[in-house]
């Protein structure tokens, strides 16, 4: 009998819930890789700001701390939406509750809100989008908002992006630059040597690398 009442009129309730629950969990451990990825390279990417200072390369070691900057506000967007997948996890703990007395879902404005902030996120918009038109067939979710904003980091970064590389490069070149003053004519330039070279190198490595994780 349940297996023609779910041919006729598709999952139940609890089915469908279980089947959201599921890919939350899902969304949720790639953040998690996503966010140790970004740790491991952020980590190169100070260390070789420290490199760089040490050899009187400010350029290059604001343009990376720039880069760490834009990987540390990249990371808490990713804490920050691991938790609201959480929240939507237990919003659907309290709609499968309702839907045991009712026998059926009934609308949420906090999943809504959540699931629209969520769109935005490139990691996890796509498996967002899928979730809440389901949600929306099964009476949890109105019509999806289509004029959702795109992430507006890379604006955000240039109004405050001078004081944050400035205070990442002081606390990494334990005060030499950055806060305490003029990037330029802290640290005298020396000779460029294999290691210069290598060091090079691994700047634009790693700029690629963190721009590769940073665009989802």
């Amino acid at each position: 009998m349940q297996t023609i009442n779910r041919f006729l009129y598709g999952p139940t309730p609890e089915e469908k819930v279980r089947a959201w629950q599921a890919k939350l969990g899902q969304e949720s451990r790639k953040l998690d890789r996503d966010m140790r990825q970004l740790e491991v390279e952020t980590g190169k990417a100070r260390n070789t700001v420290k490199q760089l200072a040490k050899k009187g390369d400010v350029k290059s070691a604001r343009i990376l701390a720039r880069e760490v900057v834009r990987s540390q506000r990249q990371k808490d967007r990713l804490s920050v939406s691991k938790a609201r997948l959480g929240s939507i996890g237990i919003q659907l703990k309290q709609q499968l509750a309702m839907a045991k007395v009712t026998g059926s879902l009934q609308k949420s404005t906090e999943i809504m809100r959540l699931s629209n902030s969520l769109v935005k996120l490139p990691q996890v918009s796509q498996s967002m989008r899928e979730m809440s038109m389901e949600m929306t067939k099964a009476g949890i979710l109105e019509e999806m908002m289509e004029d959702t904003l795109a992430m507006d980091d890379d604006e955000d970064l240039e109004e405050e992006a001078d004081e944050e590389v400035d205070k990442v490069l002081f606390q990494l070149t334990d005060g030499k630059l950055g806060q305490a003053g003029s990037v330029s004519t802290e640290l005298p330039p020396v000779e460029q040597s294999p290691e210069d070279e290598e060091i090079e190198r691994n700047l634009e490595k790693y700029r690629q690398e963190l721009n590769g994780i940073l665009s989802g």
